[in-house]
C-alpha cells in the first residue's frame, strides 16, 4: 500500500479507502491483505488489465502536441471531468449536456476549462449556441469512450457470468438479411441478460463509430486493404448476381449479354463502395448503361426493382426473401468476377467479453449455415 500510494501521489489512508470503496461497488475482493503487503486476486488481475487498457486509450488521446500542459495529463483527469466533457461532445452544446447529465452549465464549463488546462490544448470552440470539438477534443472524446468500454467490460467479467453485458453491432447491408438475424436469435436464446444494440449503415457511416467505441464490431464487406487501427476477419466470399423483378424481360435469358443488360436502367452503389467497384468492373471497356439511381439502401432498391424494369447488382442473400417469394429473381448466372469478401471488422486490441466472444462465434456459425443453404 505504501508503494502504491507513492506511485499515484496519494496518502495511504486515501488509497486504502478508495480501494475498499471500489471493492464494495464491484462486490468482490481485488486484493488479499497480508501483514507484509497485498496480493491481487483473480478479479483484481482482470480489472487491472482492463484499467491498464483504459489508461492507454487516455494516454494516446492526450499525447502532448504542444509545450503547454502537464507531462502526464491522463493521470490528472478526474472521472467527473471526463463524464462532463463526453456529455458535451455528444450533445454539442452546454445546454444539451446539462439536460442530459443534470449538471449545471457552470460545472460543465469548468470541467472543459480544467481539461484544457491539464492538456494544454483547446478542446472545444463556440459556434453560435453550440460548440464544435477541435481535433484534440475529438481525440479526447474517443479516448474517453474507449476507456469507458474497457471498464464496462471489466465489470461484466467480474460479475462471473457469461450471459450479460452489451454488444453493439454495426450492420452493413449484406449482413441484415440472413447472417445477423440468425446469429442474434441464437445469441439471445442462450444469453438472456445481454443487450444487443444494432446500428445499420454503410461502411463509411459505421467506421468512425467503431473507432470511437460506440459500436464493438462491423459485419459486412471488407476493404481490400485493412484500414489503420482496425482488424478484419474474413467469413466467406460472396458472389454477386444481377437482380431484377420476376417477369423482367431478361428473366428467361440464360446468359444475357452486356448489350442486353445495358438496355435497362440500373441502380448502383455509391461512389467509393465495393459494390460500385464491382459494377464498374462489369461494364469495363463497354458503354455504361444509364444509372440514374445511386443508393445503398437495400429496402429502397427492392422497392424500385418491384416497380420497374431496373436492374441492380446484389448478393442473393440481400434479397433472399423476395427471391423465395417470387417477387425478384436473378438475371443470368452469378458474375465470374463479382466476388466480395464478407467478414467482421473490429478495433486493433479489442478484447471481447465472454458474451461478445460467443456472439462472434455465432456469427461465424451463421455465415457457414447460410453458405451451406445457398450451395444446396
Amino acid at each position: 500500500m505504501n508503494g502504491a500510494a507513492q506511485a499515484v501521489n496519494l496518502s495511504q489512508p486515501a488509497l486504502t479507502q478508495g480501494l475498499a470503496k471500489l471493492e464494495r461497488q464491484l462486490g468482490t475482493a481485488l486484493f488479499v491483505r497480508r501483514p507484509d503487503g497485498v496480493t491481487p486476486t483473480e478479479a483484481g488481475l482482470v480489472m487491472a488489465g482492463r484499467v491498464t487498457a483504459a489508461l492507454e486509450h487516455l494516454t494516446i488521446a492526450t499525447a502532448r502536441r504542444s509545450a503547454r500542459g502537464f507531462a502526464r495529463p491522463e493521470h490528472l483527469m478526474t472521472a467527473s471531468q471526463l463524464h462532463a466533457f463526453l456529455a458535451l461532445a455528444d450533445a454539442g452544446s452546454f445546454v444539451g449536456a446539462a439536460s442530459a447529465t443534470g449538471l449545471s452549465q457552470p460545472a460543465l464549463h469548468r470541467a472543459a476549462r480544467d481539461l484544457e488546462q491539464i492538456g494544454g490544448v483547446a478542446l472545444a470552440e463556440r459556434r453560435g449556441r453550440g460548440v464544435v470539438l477541435t481535433a484534440a477534443g475529438r481525440r479526447l472524446a474517443r479516448g474517453i469512450r474507449l476507456a469507458a468500454r474497457e471498464i464496462e467490460a471489466g465489470i461484466v467479467e467480474l460479475s462471473g457470468t457469461t450471459d450479460s453485458g452489451r454488444i453493439a453491432i454495426g450492420a452493413m447491408p449484406l449482413s441484415r438479411a440472413l447472417i445477423l438475424p440468425h446469429a442474434i436469435a441464437a445469441f439471445v436464446a442462450g444469453t438472456p441478460r445481454a443487450l444487443v444494440d444494432v446500428s445499420e449503415g454503410s461502411w463509411r457511416e459505421l467506421v468512425e463509430p467503431l473507432r470511437d467505441g460506440v459500436i464493438d464490431l462491423m459485419i459486412g464487406a471488407l476493404r481490400d486493404e485493412t484500414p489503420e487501427g482496425l482488424e478484419q476477419r474474413a467469413l466467406f466470399a460472396d458472389r454477386l448476381v444481377v437482380i431484377g423483378r420476376a417477369g423482367h424481360p431478361l428473366a428467361s435469358v440464360a446468359n444475357p449479354s452486356l448489350d442486353a443488360l445495358s438496355a435497362y436502367r440500373w441502380i448502383v452503389g455509391q461512389g467509393d463502395t465495393p459494390l460500385r467497384a464491382q459494377w464498374d468492373a462489369l461494364f469495363a471497356g463497354h458503354p455504361r448503361p444509364d444509372a440514374p439511381i445511386e443508393c445503398g439502401s437495400v429496402m429502397v432498391i427492392r422497392g424500385v426493382l418491384r416497380e420497374s424494369d431496373a436492374l441492380t447488382l446484389l448478393s442473393p442473400d440481400q434479397v433472399a426473401l423476395e427471391m423465395e417469394s417470387g417477387i425478384l429473381t436473378a438475371i443470368g448466372p452469378p458474375l465470374g468476377h463479382g466476388v466480395r469478401t464478407i467478414g467482421i471488422t473490429t478495433r486493433v486490441g479489442w478484447r471481447p467479453t465472454a458474451a461478445q466472444a460467443r456472439f462472434i462465434a455465432l456469427i461465424e456459425q451463421a455465415a457457414e449455415h447460410t453458405r451451406i443453404q445457398e450451395n444446396k
